[in-house]
């Protein structure tokens, strides 16, 4: 027979308190992780919610209930306590220093919602810069405009003293570099796509040349020397046998230009007309759409006078159906920085041709609100 083991009375005194010890740790444990569950349901990070028990600010928390600044507050270490409730007041921005410029921000003496606004017109390092410089007492000024920047804010000063200008208008010539020189400086567009803004303050590179470009077929243009983009070749196209259903005939008369095509043309209109009309009506190399291949200069097969055409008033209105907009309006020249030119229609897709046409602006405008970062 097996002998039984008899624990002496002290050792089993020691597993008793070891035992006790093992459930309090256990109950603890419970505890923890229970108090951390319901702060991570709501969208806290297990990270803020641990520092939010510490500092025993979960019964505020739960009052608050999901809020990503306060979650971002809690995850920082530039968290301070007597900031709490203004963090939880302020919209959230996904910037690295956050935090940081919302204390600078406070400290400044700005409101919950004028915080609030410059974060949401700038990036980090737009905040970053902002956050160091001396309080602006009329934000709205020109931050009520959804698309303004906060990197503009002393150019957009400027140009509303030396213009005149009401707060939009300003911050929309100012974001489209409108308050440049004309062809001086400009942001050099490299990456292609149908959305892509060319004019006198965006240029193409010299070796630019769009996306998949293909003949013209002559049925559809003045001669067999065009070519497009073959997007905006085909949505012609369709435009085209669309309108020809109904008894309009469009043809296109110019349609992609490199870029030495464009440096040859502005030489021959140079030497016919001088200096000055190449200035003021050609487009500088580089500076033209026509080297994006996706602008036509269309006009009718029936009339010399496009503007004057049954074919003009047809596309006038049907040609966002296809993605196109008339690209320089006369009542846009101001915006454009080109003279009207009722023949030059540029693809743009039918989403945004069709918003510019129900909504009756032009495309800087549409980029500007939009597409520009």
């Amino acid at each position: 027979m097996k002998k039984k083991i008899r624990l002496k009375k002290s050792v089993l005194k020691k597993l008793k308190v070891i035992g006790v010890i093992f459930c309090i740790i256990l109950a603890i444990f419970i505890f923890y992780s229970v108090q951390i569950h319901s702060l991570t349901s709501l969208g806290y990070s297990k990270e803020a919610s641990r520092k939010i028990l510490f500092s025993f600010k979960k019964e505020y928390v739960l009052s608050v209930g999901k809020n990503e600044t306060l979650n971002a507050a809690f995850e920082s270490d530039d968290y301070k306590e007597k900031y709490c409730d203004q963090y939880s007041k302020i919209e959230y921005q996904d910037q690295d220093h956050l935090i940081r410029n919302i204390n600078t921000l406070i400290e400044k003496g700005y409101s919950n919602n004028n915080i609030s606004m410059i974060l949401a017109h700038g990036n980090d390092q737009d905040v970053t810069l902002f956050a160091k410089r001396d309080k602006i007492n009329y934000l709205e000024e020109f931050f009520s405009v959804p698309y303004a920047k906060l990197r503009n804010y002393d150019r957009y000063v400027d140009y509303s003293n030396e213009t005149g200008e009401d707060d939009e208008m300003t911050v929309l010539a100012v974001n489209l570099d409108m308050d440049k020189e004309d062809y001086v400086d400009p942001v050099i567009v490299s990456q292609y796509s149908t959305d892509m803004l060319v004019n006198k303050h965006r240029s193409l590179t010299e070796d630019f040349e769009p996306e998949d470009l293909v003949s013209i077929d002559s049925e559809y243009a003045a001669d067999d020397t065009q070519a497009g983009a073959r997007i905006a070749v085909n949505a012609f196209i369709s435009m085209y046998k669309a309108a020809k259903k109904e008894g309009y005939d469009l043809v296109i008369n110019s349609s992609y230009r490199s870029y030495q095509d464009q440096v040859e043309l502005c030489d021959s209109y140079r030497q016919l007309y001088g200096d000055n009309y190449v200035k003021n009506y050609v487009a500088q190399p580089g500076f033209s759409e026509h080297q994006t291949g996706l602008s036509f200069d269309i006009g009718s097969r029936n009339s010399n006078i496009f503007a004057q055409s049954p074919e003009y008033e047809w596309i006038q209105e049907n040609a966002h159906k296809y993605g196109f907009i008339q690209r320089f309006p006369s009542k846009y020249e101001a915006i454009t920085g080109f003279r009207a030119e009722p023949w030059h229609y540029r693809y743009v897709g039918k989403e945004i041709a069709t918003y510019i046409y129900e909504n009756d602006i032009s495309f800087e405008e549409y980029y500007a609100i939009f597409l520009d970062d």
